[in-house]
């Protein structure tokens, strides 16, 4: 039986409606930044550093439990398990830009990387200082020579909280990054899953487990991790955590640490207290000064079970920042009243709701096409998005085999917002143009890792080319030639590395080799070749994503982002052929 979720009937809209109630709840504090899932503290210090975070949803209080006095002073917010877009990243940064520059804070994932880092270029393209400090924390998803490839989890808090301590002292901003590295290099986080969450709009878990397992080490978002055992009783689940942690961090009698036990989702205080009841026994044994510790549920993925404990090795200059005040309605230190806030009328918060329905398509003329007029390329583009929008639970399962399962739901509510876009376009001249307007739509929609790389499937070709109101196959193989130079200087992957690279690069040489032949001919080409591609997936290692920690056990699965490619040129070849069907 699956998991019960208390939601909407349309759940593409789950994130702007829980932001809603969250603001709706606690707008003395916080207002939204115009349109955008994102927000900011209203009483906010003036003549500072200002510090952003963000992330994928589905994991709160993280991040928006982390924004108030001395913490936060905005937050991005992404789509479920997928980081927020460069465009809402920006608009966060603007918001509470103070002219002395602004520390980005989030979780060292591919999709946040990509796109934090496409933010930082806007904002700096618009005179604004920036830089970002990545959490690493879960030292159980990489080796210690591997340290950048590590996971951010529950430490984010503590990264957060001291960051957010050293940006209220008026710090400068080279200060307030070495501050908060040194923060984050000296945290560490191992967690315990006991059962997964369901990301809404799946009908399957995250990763499978028997009710008799448990994995240590694994992932907010089912990322295997060291070992899978059967249940054991709390004692012998906290020793290991605990001794994997202080020979992680080297840790002997007479360090200071703080200590947090985190519940992942369902976990019940009263076991998590238990937690700590186990682990203070060992602290105490081995002569380790607690200088705090907390018991809450800080850092999720929907309802998983099990636990996670973080320490953070303290120092003086550390346990300055540390105990500064702070607080928002999920995290508070100091007293209360050294916390202000500016009392505001109540606001309404309205959202773009509407779904949009299978578009009618229309093409030019009967038979094969042999070039794209403007009407055409824009016909294409919604037959391909309503296309993958079929496709949704098929990429789904494939992706929730390696990875977390949202391939499909962030690449159907990309092509949602496409079709949105390209629907509203009226008298448009230049084929490109309509490339463009899809691709920005995707890359400002979807978040994650796709949201940036499919994105630039339609963008980056599309942008800066002459304007011509006919694509010939020619066209369109130059177009898609310079995508995949653009996705492979940003994401740096190659053939090989188990990503949708492997299906476009072959797609893509095959629309060189072949566009003499005509469009059609050409799109075959391609559309096998993506085939083949896709297909080599299985033999690959991952090397980007979440698949990666999987090493050799990523063999013999099909890479989602591969798939939807070959979907795309699947798509493509059907419109031109005048042979339509999902």
């Amino acid at each position: 039986m699956g998991t019960k979720k208390i939601l909407n009937k349309d759940v593409s809209n789950v994130v702007e409606e829980s932001l809603t109630g969250y603001l709706l709840a606690y707008q003395k504090y916080y207002k939204k930044i115009g349109e955008y899932n994102a927000f900011f503290y209203k009483g906010h210090r003036k003549d500072k550093v200002a510090l952003v975070i963000g992330g994928g949803s589905g994991h709160e209080p993280l991040f928006t439990g982390y924004c108030g006095a001395g913490l936060a002073d905005a937050v991005a917010c992404g789509n479920v398990c997928a980081s927020p877009n460069p465009e809402l990243i920006m608009e966060a940064a603007k918001a509470v830009d103070q002219g002395k520059g602004v520390l980005f804070v989030y979780g060292n994932y591919a999709g946040d990387n990509l796109n934090f880092d496409m933010a930082e270029e806007m904002c700096q393209k618009e005179g604004i200082q920036t830089a970002h400090v990545r959490e690493w924390d879960d030292f159980a998803s990489a080796p210690k020579e591997r340290i950048t490839d590590r996971r951010g989890i529950a430490g984010d808090v503590y990264t957060i909280k001291i960051a957010g301590a050293a940006c209220d002292a008026g710090l400068s901003l080279e200060e307030v990054v070495r501050i908060t590295e040194k923060a984050r290099d000296n945290t560490n986080t191992i967690g315990l899953a006991t059962s997964p969450g369901t990301l809404p709009g799946n009908e399957k878990p995250t990763f499978e487990i028997a009710d008799d397992e448990m994995e240590f080490g694994m992932g907010l978002h089912g990322e295997p991790g060291i070992e899978r055992t059967k249940m054991m009783p709390c004692s012998e689940m906290v020793d290991r955590m605990y001794h994997e942690l202080k020979a992680e961090m080297n840790l002997k009698e007479g360090d200071e640490i703080a200590v947090l036990v985190n519940g992942l989702g369902s976990t019940p205080l009263l076991e998590l207290n238990l937690v700590y009841y186990e682990l203070y026994k060992r602290m105490h044994k081995d002569g380790l000064k607690v200088y705090d510790a907390e018991v809450k549920t800080y850092c999720t993925c929907m309802e998983m079970g099990g636990f996670s404990i973080t320490f953070l090795k303290l120092d003086e200059e550390l346990k300055s920042y540390y105990d500064a005040p702070c607080y928002s309605p999920y995290y508070a230190k100091g007293a209360a009243e050294q916390v202000t806030w500016e009392a505001q009328e109540e606001e309404e918060i309205e959202f773009d709701e509407s779904d949009i329905e299978a578009a009618p398509i229309i093409r030019s003329k009967e038979g094969v096409l042999e070039e794209l007029n403007v009407e055409d390329a824009r016909n294409m583009l919604l037959y391909i998005a309503d296309k993958i929008i079929a496709n949704k639970p098929y990429l789904t399962e494939i992706d929730s085999a390696i990875g977390d399962g949202d391939h499909g739901i962030g690449m159907a509510g990309g092509m949602q917002k496409a079709k949105r876009k390209l629907l509203k376009l009226e008298d448009q001249e230049n084929v490109y143009r309509i490339f463009e307007e899809a691709g920005q739509a995707m890359l400002m929609s979807m978040g994650g890792a796709s949201g940036v790389i499919f994105g630039s499937l339609y963008l980056a070709g599309a942008k800066g080319m002459e304007s011509k109101n006919v694509l010939t196959a020619f066209d369109l193989a130059e177009m898609e030639e310079k995508s995949l130079a653009a996705i492979q200087e940003r994401g740096g992957a190659k053939v090989g590395d188990k990503t949708m690279v492997d299906a476009l690069a072959p797609a893509v040489e095959a629309l060189k080799k072949n566009a003499d032949l005509g469009l059609l001919e050409m799109l075959k080409q391609a559309e096998e070749a993506a085939r083949i591609g896709m297909e080599d997936t299985k033999k690959y290692v991952a090397k980007f994503g979440r698949a990666k920690s999987l090493l050799e056990r990523a063999i013999g699965h099909q890479d989602a982002g591969a798939t939807s490619v070959y979907l795309i040129f699947q798509g493509m070849r059907e419109f031109v052929e005048g042979t339509l069907k999902y």
